[in-house]
C-alpha cells in the first residue's frame, strides 16, 4: 500500500514514524529517506538505535524557504536514485519518503518519474510519503491519504520550534 500524510498540520513525520517504529518491532526493514532535511533532528538518535531501520537525509542543513538551490536539487535527485535502488532490489519492507511532497513541489525530483517508480513499486512494499503539497496525481496514486489540518498552533503567536518535539 501507499500511504501519504500530507497538509499544513503537524504531525506528518511523527506518523511515519511510528510506522517505522511499529514495523520494525515486528521485524521488518525499514528505510528512511527525509528528502530537504540536513539537520541534526532528535529523531536520528533514536533511529540509530533501532537495528531494522536505516535513515538518510537528501538535503542540506537548512530547510528551503525560498527558491531550491543547485545543492538542494543534488541532494535530493542523489536522494531519489537511492530510493529507486532500494525499490529495485527490494531491500526495504517498509519505505518512509519523508518531505517527498516539498520535494516534488520545488521540482528537486521529477513527478512523472516519481508516479512511475511508485506505481510499478512491489507490491508488498509498504510506502509512505509525508509532506505539504501533496499533488494530485500523488493523491490518486496513495491508497490511504490523510490530511494533516491545523486549526491553532503556538508558532502562530510566536513560539520557535522546541528541541525534542518540533526537532
Amino acid at each position: 500500500m501507499i500511504q501519504l500524510y500530507t497538509g499544513n498540520g503537524k504531525g506528518k513525520t511523527t506518523a511515519a514514524l511510528g510506522l517505522a517504529i511499529r514495523a520494525s518491532g515486528n521485524g521488518m526493514r525499514v528505510f528512511i529517506g527525509q528528502f530537504v532535511k540536513g539537520m541534526p533532528y532528535s529523531e536520528l538518535a533514536v533511529i540509530e538505535s533501532l537495528p531494522l531501520i536505516e535513515m538518510q537525509q537528501f538535503g542540506r542543513d537548512c530547510f528551503i524557504k525560498h527558491e531550491p538551490e543547485i545543492a538542494d536539487i543534488e541532494a535530493a535527485q542523489a536522494g531519489w536514485k537511492l530510493v529507486r535502488e532500494i525499490i529495485s532490489r527490494q531491500s526495504a519492507d517498509m519505505l518512509i519518503l519523508d518531505e517527498l511532497c516539498i520535494a516534488l513541489f520545488y521540482k528537486l525530483v521529477e513527478s512523472s518519474k516519481v508516479i512511475e517508480t511508485l506505481r510499478n513499486a512491489p507490491p508488498e512494499m509498504e510506502i509512505i510519503i509525508t509532506g505539504r503539497y501533496a499533488s494530485d496525481e500523488l493523491i490518486a496514486l496513495a491508497d490511504l491519504v490523510t490530511e494533516m489540518r491545523s486549526i491553532k498552533h503556538y508558532f502562530d503567536n510566536g513560539t520557535e520550534a522546541r528541541k525534542g518535539i518540533e526537532y
